[in-house]
This record gives structure tokens, sequence and C-alpha cells, in this order.
């Protein structure tokens, strides 16, 4: 039977600096996001929207969730099949096209994993099981934008 969870925030926004939003460059987009057990992330716009470059901007954290739910189900599946990772540190990068009117969507989202293994571990398993990922990841799941995955595994030499 199918598990349902439920995720609450509070975005809180920060920027009206007297007058709202009564002109567009009339207000900062700064805000906080928080949830009861964790640190607020302060956030804005991205700067090329009028955006504080100093906070994170809702695209940052797109990629950011994709990243972090690759990784994490990655290191699942790892244990599944007898992969011990070492290490894994990835720079993922985003395309975003931003259309006329103001509005856009994400085309492509691209993960560069550095993976390292045991030396018992299997190099070829290790590195499939980065396209495995896309059927567990629930964020990968719930986006329409491609994720393309270009992997490097190392072998740990002890």
């Amino acid at each position: 039977m199918a598990r349902e969870h439920q995720y609450r925030l509070d975005v809180t926004w920060t920027g009206n600096q007297g007058a709202g939003t009564a002109n567009y460059r009339g207000y900062s987009r700064d805000h906080t996001v928080e949830s009861e057990n964790t640190e607020a992330v302060l956030g804005s716009a991205d700067a090329s929207f009028r955006g504080d470059a100093t906070r994170w901007n809702p695209e940052q954290l797109f990629l950011a969730s994709i990243a972090n739910c690759h990784m994490l189900w990655y290191l699942h599946l790892a244990v599944r099949a007898g992969v011990v990772v070492t290490n894994y540190r990835d720079k993922p990068t985003a395309t975003m096209r931003e259309d006329t009117d103001g509005g856009g969507e994400f085309t492509l989202v691209a993960l560069h994993p550095h993976v390292t293994i045991s030396g018992s571990s299997d190099v070829d398993v290790a590195a499939k099981l980065h396209g495995d990922v896309a059927q567990f990841c629930f964020i990968a799941r719930s986006v329409r934008v491609p994720i393309e995955h270009h992997p490097v595994i190392e072998v740990a030499l002890h």
C-alpha cells in the first residue's frame, strides 16, 4: 500500500521596503524559507530578476533538490548493490530558458557526480546505478525537465 508524506514550510516575504509592491523596482525579493526543525534559508530572486545574489534563489534550490535526491538514492542503491561508496561530490548544472513574455522553463539539468568506491566494488555496477536512480528519486519523477548523468567513478587505492 502506498504511503503518503506531507511537507510544510513557512515562506515569508521580508522585502517590503515601505510601499509594498506599488512598483516593480520598489520592493526587495528577499524572503525566508523555514520548517519546524531546520534553520532558515535566506532566499531571494536570481540577481538577473532584481534579487540578492548572496541569497539562495528558487532556481538554485530546484537544482539542489534534484542533485540531493539523486545522491541520496544513489547511496541507497549502492548499499543494495554491494557497492561501497567512500566519497561523493557533484557539481550539477542547469539551463533555464526565459521567454519573451517573462515566463520560461528549465530545459536541461546535468548532474556531474564524482564518486569514489572501494577497490572491492564493481565499477560497471557503480556507473549503472546512476541511471537506475531516476525510477526512485521522488524529485526526478516529479519534474519534466531532462536530467542527464555524467558520472566519474574512481576506485580508491589502498
